[in-house]
């Protein structure tokens, strides 16, 4: 990422300095882009392809202010941390919202590991179920977000640092993520396990091919966006929208094709052309 392209994408989250190249820095960076640059995988029920190199991505979420998902928004932020002299690498993930005992989910989402000034960290802007902080890789590391829930590293097997498995725990009110918490509020709920392998470019474009085309996915059949707040969560899935501000959660169900179009522009900062919304309406609705 050249300066000029950096300096467009901290416009784009509202950034009037550059942010230091440090794990509060880092923190600062992804709270900005997550409430800046909405999760959504609208582009996939319209048909269009999800390119995943830096040009590309650019020119989607910043250039072009859509949104996308987690291939998508991580390789954005992670051309930043690049040109912020953070180097850093993806990591491939197995979501576990939802996930059913004894079920070994695919490894269908990205995040980052940096390394920092303090050693390292992970980071993640495109995780669409709740906001995850960044944080140190450490068993037992924690923090809170503003929307009033914690989060948790717990290393589940490995001696060596590089080694072993790691799972990325969330206790939180359920208001605040897209509707797929099962835990009572306070409870720990596991959101994705990852490890510490090297993930290749081809990794990267196998995962996000799957993603983006496995027919009958939660992911291909449903419209889902959310957006952080900065106390809070906004989502919209199918035609149910919930917010979480102010330590208060609310839901209600979209009615007609104008209001989706609104909600979509007011709360999420998406501005669809009448012919994609005509497209995604029913789709939300799951009418023919």
């Amino acid at each position: 990422m050249i300066e000029a392209d950096l300096r467009a994408y901290l416009d784009r989250i509202a950034l009037a300095e550059r942010p230091a190249a440090t794990p509060g820095g880092i923190a600062r960076l992804v709270s900005a882009h997550r409430q800046a640059i909405p999760f959504e995988n609208l582009d996939v029920l319209l048909g269009q392809p999800i390119r995943i190199d830096g040009a590309s991505v650019f020119a989607k979420l910043v250039t072009g202010r859509r949104g996308g998902y987690c291939f998508e928004h991580n390789r954005l932020l992670a051309d930043a941390l690049t040109a912020l002299g953070l180097p850093n690498r993806p990591l491939l993930a197995r979501v576990r919202l939802v996930v059913t005992p004894g079920e070994v989910p695919p490894r269908t989402h990205i995040l980052l590991l940096v390394d920092t000034p303090d050693g390292p960290w992970i980071a993640d802007a495109g995780f669409g179920g709740a906001f995850l902080p960044p944080l140190p890789l450490c068993d037992g590391a924690n923090g809170p977000s503003p929307d009033g829930a914690k989060h948790r590293l717990v290393r589940r097997r490995g001696n060596d640092p590089l080694d072993g498995e790691w799972l990325l725990e969330r206790a939180g009110p359920s208001g605040a993520t897209d509707g797929r918490a099962q835990a009572v509020d306070g409870a720990w709920q596991a959101q994705y396990s990852f490890d510490l392998a090297a993930v290749a470019p081809a990794d990267l474009e196998q995962a996000n091919h799957w993603t983006s085309t496995r027919a009958g996915t939660r992911f291909t059949t449903l419209p889902v966006v959310s957006r952080v707040l900065p106390d809070g969560f906004a989502s919209l899935v199918e035609s149910r929208l919930t917010i979480h501000a102010g330590g208060q959660s609310s839901a209600q169900e979209i009615a007609e094709g104008s209001a989706y179009g609104a909600v979509l522009r007011d709360v999420f900062g998406l501005d669809l052309a009448a012919e994609q919304l005509g497209r995604l309406w029913p789709t939300a609705l799951r009418l023919p």
